[in-house]
């Protein structure tokens, strides 16, 4: 039987007829969005048209006890205060750093802990930049902020600071376009916002793996009092005369004074809101959001009773000679990240498993026929597992479990557009945050504009729309 603490209770029939705000989707974005309104006292009603609430921050689980995470690789320190000043001191106790953090290509084989003092040393040691222009480059992104002038790219940057050095770049730059999709055409101050959180102190994860984290968050909800609803696919944001009046989904209609969208931005203003809502400027602005890429992925699930020796805890192996945006979103590309997940990532289990991720184009392999289709993703598996092999030697005698995700499965998951991975390219943020200026009430979270990518970016969109929503209804302007 179904009940509201069911992880799936889709029931709609004990649903209130009113809440203060709807929130659609449950990525982080979302769930901290609601956990900060509940507990500043609003009601709030979650819909998750999954099975499972997290968005892309999930799981799955597969015969012979393995449990595959499909985006815990790592984020910022800064996930240490988020998780404590906005959900619980519990859950900030569960991340730890990683130890090590490798970087193999043709230009160099380094290991890090990536955090400040570990990458300038290697800059200086390795790559024989002087300190003083280390520093003032650390000095110049760590003072970047959204409202800086967006002109500069990425490639600019650097190349203000190490012309022609594209080893040291890729050391720096590499691990960044893994982590959001960033190309060296991007603003600089995406690059530089997302990568000085990392210089902090290193590189953190989530030790319990990531359904001990949602399970944690989901119950911090409920205690709260948000009343979460899954396999629950919201159809329309209902609105009059530029004003909220709710949610249909599910075959009715739940009233309330303010939306969050944690879905895809361009399906939210086209789809889920409608065009005749918004002014002809804000249509031209969305019109120039591109959505960010998508991945592949690769699960390898490790026999019971087998084991991986230490051999650091992200991988970033590539074969191309250079760092190169477009190689590393090609559909046969030799640039990937291994993230391996070793029996203490998870205490109390005895499994070890790799997650092999790739950046993707969907285009790729959207337009595929079925025969095409599982080729493509045998192909794949066996390219992954060629590139594991080296090293893991033998890799093939310890696996009994393999499969594969690709930009189809991502949007068939999640339902974001062409599978984005990381929601939209830095114009997208400037849109998402003007949606309450053009229907008041009306928010979205979630990945956009790069700056909001990751655990850390999704959490930290999450807080600004709640502040925004709080805003908003404390000061009446949903009451008619």
């Amino acid at each position: 039987m179904k009940n509201r603490d069911s992880m799936n209770s889709d029931s709609s029939r004990d649903t209130r007829s009113e809440y203060d705000v709807i929130i659609i989707g449950s990525g982080l974005g979302g769930l901290t969005c609601g956990n900060m309104l509940a507990k500043a006292g609003h009601s709030v009603l979650l819909l998750e048209q999954h099975s499972k609430l997290g968005g892309l921050a999930t799981w799955f689980k597969r015969k012979g006890g393995h449990i595959f995470d499909i985006s815990l690789h790592g984020f910022p320190v800064g996930m240490i205060k988020t998780c404590r000043k906005y959900w619980s001191p519990e859950i900030a106790s569960m991340i730890v750093q990683l130890r090590e953090i490798r970087l193999d290509n043709p230009q160099f084989s380094i290991t890090t802990t990536y955090d400040s003092d570990d990458l300038k040393r290697i800059m200086q040691e390795h790559f024989n930049i002087s300190r003083e222009t280390i520093d003032d480059f650390v000095s110049t992104i760590k003072g970047m902020t959204f409202y800086d002038d967006p002109t500069m790219t990425i490639r600019e940057l650097f190349e203000k600071f190490f012309p022609g050095r594209h080893d040291a770049i890729r050391m720096i730059m590499e691990p960044i376009a893994y982590a959001n999709g960033s190309t060296l055409d991007d603003p600089a101050i995406a690059y530089g916002i997302v990568f000085s959180g990392f210089l902090n102190k290193g590189v953190y994860t989530f030790q319990g793996g990531t359904d001990k984290i949602i399970g944690m968050m989901r119950a911090e909800l409920v205690k709260n009092g948000v009343d979460i609803r899954t396999e629950w696919l919201a159809e329309k944001i209902r609105i009059k005369d530029k004003r909220i009046l709710g949610v249909v989904g599910n075959g009715k209609t739940i009233k309330c004074k303010a939306v969050v969208s944690n879905g895809n931005l361009l399906s939210t203003i086209h789809k889920l809101v409608g065009d005749g809502n918004f002014s002809q400027s804000f249509l031209e602005e969305a019109k120039k959001v591109r959505l960010n890429n998508s991945s592949c992925q690769v699960y390898i699930g490790i026999r019971k009773g087998e084991a991986i020796d230490y051999i650091g805890d992200v991988i970033f192996t590539s074969e191309a000679e250079t760092f190169d945006s477009a190689e590393l979103r090609s559909k046969n590309t030799t640039s990937r990240s291994f993230s391996i997940y070793y029996p203490q990532s998870r205490p109390g289990s005895d499994m070890c498993s790799v997650v092999a991720s790739t950046s993707a184009n969907y285009e790729d392999w959207a337009f595929l026929s079925e025969d095409e289709y599982r080729a493509a993703k045998e192909n794949l598996v066996q390219r992954t597992l060629n590139a594991l092999e080296k090293y893991v030697p033998k890799i093939r005698d310890k696996v009994d479990h393999l499969e594969a995700a690709t930009p189809r499965t991502f949007q068939r998951y999640t339902l974001h557009l062409n599978g984005a991975s990381f929601g939209t390219k830095f114009e997208g943020l400037k849109v998402s945050m003007g949606l309450p200026k053009q229907i008041p009430g009306l928010f979205h979270t979630g990945s956009a504009g790069i700056i909001m990518s990751g655990w850390l970016g999704a959490a930290s969109y999450g807080v600004i729309a709640a502040n925004g929503v709080d805003r908003f209804l404390s000061t009446g302007a949903g009451n008619v």
